[in-house]
C-alpha cells in the first residue's frame, strides 16, 4: 500500500489586511501547524480571494514556502458559507463572502482532490491575519 494516494491533500487559506507584513503571515502559519502537529512539508498550496491576488505578504509567504498561491473570486467562494466555523459580516460587506481564509482553503482543497473537503482547521485569527486549513481526499 503506497501512502502517496491516501495522503491528504491539505491547503491553507489565508485572509488578511492590505499591507499585512510576511512575518505575521509566516507566524501564524508556524503556530497553527506546530498546535495541530502539522508537517509544513503536507501543504500542498495557499489559498485567497482574489481581492488579495497582489498582496505582498501572501506573495512572500507563497514564494519562502515555494507553494502555489491560487486566489477565487467571492462568488467561487460563497457556496461555501455553510460550511464555515465562522461567518463574518464585516468580511462579507468588505469582500462579497463570509469568510475568505475557511472558504478560500476550502474551495482550493476541493478543486486539487476533485472531492469533498471539510475543515481541518478552522479559522485562527492573529494580529491582521486569518488562517484555515482544509483537507481533502
Amino acid at each position: 500500500m503506497t501512502h502517496a494516494s491516501t495522503a491528504p491533500t491539505l491547503v491553507v487559506g489565508l485572509g488578511c489586511q492590505r499591507g499585512c507584513p510576511v512575518e505575521t503571515l509566516r507566524a501564524l502559519l508556524d503556530q497553527t501547524l506546530s498546535a495541530h502537529r502539522i508537517d509544513p512539508g503536507q501543504i500542498k498550496a495557499l489559498a485567497s480571494i482574489d481581492l488579495k491576488r497582489e498582496e505582498p505578504g501572501l506573495l512572500a509567504l507563497a514564494a519562502q514556502l515555494d507553494l502555489p498561491l491560487t486566489c477565487f473570486s467571492s462568488s467561487q467562494l460563497a457556496p461555501y458559507a455553510l460550511q464555515l466555523s465562522h461567518r463574518s459580516q464585516i468580511a462579507y460587506e468588505r469582500t462579497g463572502c463570509y469568510g475568505v481564509a475557511e472558504s478560500a482553503a476550502l474551495a482550493l482543497a476541493e478543486r486539487l482532490a476533485r472531492s469533498p473537503a471539510k475543515l481541518l482547521v478552522p479559522r485562527q485569527k492573529y494580529a491582521q491575519a486569518t488562517l484555515a486549513l482544509a483537507c481533502s481526499g
